[in-house]
């Protein structure tokens, strides 16, 4: 079937359900039944995965994340700090075979790794964890995401070890095959079942979280800029655009990534570099403001406590170090060598929260005069208004920290914001797509099926008010991670026989650029 078969037949699917999406009494009814039912038959499951420890409100899973990162870190012997210039050299392609079985550069994994990672986390969850956890947030955010570079190293290199390689040169990987392949090897029980846990909840993830909610926050955006309109006009629009871009397979993904991401993290942080140098003279004091903050006071909203939960809470949301997402787009690198792409993928989790979150922080800091109130413990800012945010004012705290600098800067933001909306979208339908063809089956027709689907979940995540859908999706990624990180220990002593066996032959020069 040609492209515009293809498209014709998306187009004529997604007019069908968007003549049943617009504002429309019935409609909302819909909606409201939906919401009903999903919070009615999912809420245990939700409430499950988010649970904070008793008489805390630390989710356990963001502890399962933390823990992790930090043996894997002790494991590997701070590979994150000891690998970075190779990690480097590799991006660069100093080391790269084109002859070599994969799809896709080191540095077009990368980016398509980054451009699902890379997004409203970065602008939204940011100021969310410092108006309620205060400067402070910002010092132990960037301590888990360096952590989690090792986590990232770990399932990356798993990734390449065992995924399968198809003769018309296509790559399937990430845990649903590394848990099957890795723990028959080491006659550990469970694997398959495990596996066929993480691809239904990387689907789920992906048709919501990845997808849903993104096109949904970003006609937020956009109206919120040129006025209110119906909501499945931008999912049209978007769909539309996914699809010509998902349709080509990871190749296009990775085309459109490698252009796509390194521009709109360059715009972001060079906005904030501009916010930050235009008030150079604060930079002192919010660093001060962050250290301060991170190890004084025991209250649970601010101080201590709180800056630890909502510092590891947003890196752990946000690079989605465990969560076992990034090693599917990894997987299909051309390389011969596994380790090198656990070189690659740690760099990930560097730039999304210790660079671009870091630079988020540090505008909301420094604009807002946020501080702690040492009588109360609230979180003030100058005109001494409480600050009090949440996930929905996080975007509108962030914006207005970039219009405080520059009246026209939150329009570069909104610009930023459906840029990070669409990354995620289209890496998130390859991990989707590759869960989805683990549990039915490869071929081209089975891939279409899904890619449609995913088209049709974007409509319906603009034009819906689908909350309990979204947050069920939401806590599907993060159960990825529990049954990810399972495998992970099972399995990281083989991570570590690869790794010695790369180190040793790199330093004997057995292994020799290519530049």
């Amino acid at each position: 079937m040609s492209f515009s078969r293809y498209s014709a037949a998306l187009g004529a699917l997604l007019v069908f359900f968007t003549l049943h999406l617009p504002g429309s009494a019935a409609a909302q009814s819909v909606d409201e039944q939906v919401n009903a039912a999903f919070a009615a038959s999912t809420g245990w499951f939700v409430s499950l995965i988010f649970s904070p420890f008793p008489g805390t409100s630390f989710p356990w899973i963001v502890a399962w994340l933390v823990v992790a990162a930090t043996i894997f870190t002790v494991y590997f012997g701070v590979i994150q700090f000891r690998g970075f210039g190779h990690a480097i050299s590799l991006v660069k392609g100093d080391y790269s075979d084109p002859n070599d079985a994969g799809e896709v550069s080191h540095f077009q994994a990368l980016a398509t790794a980054l451009s699902g990672t890379v997004g409203l986390g970065n602008i939204a969850g940011v100021a969310v964890a410092i108006g309620i956890g205060g400067p402070g947030a910002t010092f132990w955010m960037i301590l888990a995401g360096l952590m989690g570079m090792a986590s990232k190293f770990t399932e990356c290199t798993l990734g390449v070890k065992y995924r399968n390689e198809y003769a018309d040169g296509t790559v399937s990987g990430g845990p649903m095959y590394y848990i099957t392949k890795g723990f028959a090897q080491r006659g550990a029980p469970g694997g398959k079942v495990l596996a066929i846990l993480f691809a239904i909840f990387c689907i789920l993830g992906a048709l919501g979280g990845g997808n849903m909610f993104q096109s949904n926050q970003a006609h937020q955006q956009i109206a919120g800029i040129v006025g209110e309109y119906p909501g499945w006009i931008t999912g049209l629009v978007f769909a539309c655009i996914v699809f010509a871009v998902i349709v080509g397979g990871l190749q296009s993904i990775a085309r459109v990534t490698e252009k796509v991401v390194p521009f709109m993290g360059v715009l972001y942080v060079v906005a904030a570099l501009i916010i930050i140098l235009m008030n150079a003279d604060k930079i002192g004091w919010a660093f001060g403001q962050i250290f301060e903050g991170a190890f004084s006071g025991l209250g649970v909203a601010g101080g201590l406590v709180g800056a630890l939960i909502q510092g590891f809470k947003r890196a752990a949301f946000s690079n989605e170090a465990g969560v076992g997402s990034a090693a599917i787009a990894h997987s299909a690198v051309r390389t011969k060598e596994p380790v090198t792409e656990g070189f690659v993928s740690l760099l990930e989790p560097f730039i999304d929260t210790v660079v671009i979150c870091t630079m988020t922080a540090l505008v909301i800091i420094i604009t807002q005069q946020l501080t702690v109130d040492p009588t109360t413990g609230n979180y003030i800012i100058e005109n001494g208004a409480i600050v009090t945010v949440t996930g929905a004012s996080g975007v509108g705290l962030t914006s207005a920290a970039f219009g405080s600098a520059i009246s026209w800067f939150p329009y570069v933001l909104a610009i930023a914001v459906i840029l990070f909306a669409f990354s995620t979208m289209i890496s998130w339908s390859y991990y989707g797509l590759k869960a989805w063809t683990f549990l039915f089956g490869e071929g081209k027709t089975k891939e279409l099926t899904f890619k449609v689907i995913f088209c049709i979940f974007v409509v319906i995540g603009a034009a819906a008010n689908l909350g309990p859908v979204i947050d069920f999706s939401d806590a599907a990624i993060f159960a990825m991670a529990v049954v990810n990180i399972i495998g992970l220990y099972v399995l990281m002593p083989i991570v570590r026989e690869e790794l010695t066996s790369y180190l040793t032959r790199l330093q004997s020069g057995e292994i020799k650029k290519f530049k």
